[in-house]
Order: C-alpha cells, then structure tokens, then sequence
C-alpha cells in the first residue's frame, strides 16, 4: 500500500490489506457472519472491523453486509441467551464448570459483574440490552446473564435486533454515503484509527466495569 509517494508497512497495514482483499472473495460474508454470531456469545472480539473493511473494498455491498452481521449478532445473542438458560447453572445458585470456564477465561466476565446485570434487568430490562447492543459494552456478558436470569425472551429478541441493526446499518451507511474519502481518509491515518478502536474496545471492558 502507497500513500504519498511512501511505502506503508507494519502488522496493521498487512492486516488492513488482509482483510479488504476478503470483500473480493466468495467468502467474505460467510466470514463476517461467523465472527458476528461468534462475538455475541463468546468470541471477545466486535465485528466491527471487518464489516468497515468489506464495506470499504465492496461498497455497493455495504447494506448487504450490515443485514448479515446484524442477523449473525441477533442468532449469537440467542445462542448466548441458551448458554445462560440451559448450561450456566449445575444447581439452585450453583455454577456449572461452563460458567466457571468464563469467569476465568473470557474478558469482561466476572461472578460480580454477573450478578450485577441482574439488578440492572430489574430497573432497565429492554434498554440494558439495546445499550449493549449499540455501544462498546461486551454483548455476550449481557447476552448469557439474560438467559441465565431467564429475562423475557422476546424483549430481549426484539432490544437486540434493534440494538445491533442500529449498530451495524450505521456504521454501513456512513462509509457508503463517504465512500472515496472515507477509503482515504482511513488509508493515511490507519494507525491513529486502530488505536482508536482498541480504545473502544478496551473503554467498553472498563465501563462494564465501571457500570458493574
């Protein structure tokens, strides 16, 4: 990759390429919608890179794209629901070697902050989910502990499938809409923008923290 007149190099720049050459491959949406399905429910990850990538490779694919993610995440969330409703629990109030497996494993999960989203389902319920959904907040921690607590399943369908189709479409829509400078634009400043998007990711750890 050139940008003015010099050679980019480095891990990002590799990856960066990487990705955007999978928006030219018949397997580019299978792809995306394995990593969506995966981070809803334990993948630690967002999917949110590789959707800009594609969309930035292929934008007349951009909505496309937005539709299998948000569908992807929604199907994950129900999966997570699952592992919370069938698989978290060995006993009354006793956690199964699964539940223990992330508590120790998976970032963004702890027994507090677990038992905390309880409390927060009470007051919220609908909008607990859809904030997770919408924003940085690790969705899986949500995800399980709605099943676990047995929240109303279809409020927690219809949050999620808002929450995360906000997410994705906008995200869709604005670099279709940009398209050419956008692409520029992310070229020149990659770095910045990476490191832009592990602080996200690293803030929504720290705010479910916070918030739990």
């Amino acid at each position: 990759m050139v940008v003015n007149g010099q050679k980019k190099e480095g891990v990002l720049n590799r990856m960066y390429e990487w990705l955007m050459r999978w928006a030219e491959t018949p397997y580019a949406g299978i792809v995306l919608f394995l990593w969506a399905l995966a981070e809803s429910s334990f993948f630690p990850i967002p999917p949110d890179a590789f959707l800009i990538a594609l969309v930035i490779a292929a934008r007349h694919r951009a909505f496309r794209f937005a539709l299998w993610c948000s569908i992807a995440s929604v199907i994950g969330g129900i999966i997570g629901y699952g592992i919370g409703h069938w698989l978290w629990w060995s006993g009354p109030d006793t956690y199964s070697a699964l539940a223990n497996f992330f508590f120790n494993n998976v970032p963004g999960f702890s027994e507090h902050q677990f038992l905390n989203v309880q409390s927060l389902y009470d007051r919220w319920n609908f909008w607990v989910v859809f904030t997770a959904g919408f924003t940085p907040i690790p969705y899986k921690v949500i995800t399980i502990s709605a099943g676990a607590f047995k929240i109303n399943f279809p409020v927690f369908l219809i949050a999620s499938g808002i929450g995360r189709s906000a997410r994705f479409f906008l995200v869709a829509a604005l670099l279709w809409y940009f398209g050419e400078p956008i692409k520029k634009f992310i070229n020149k400043y990659l770095g910045w923008i990476s490191l832009a998007f592990v602080v996200l990711l690293l803030g929504g750890f720290i705010l479910i923290n916070y918030v739990l």
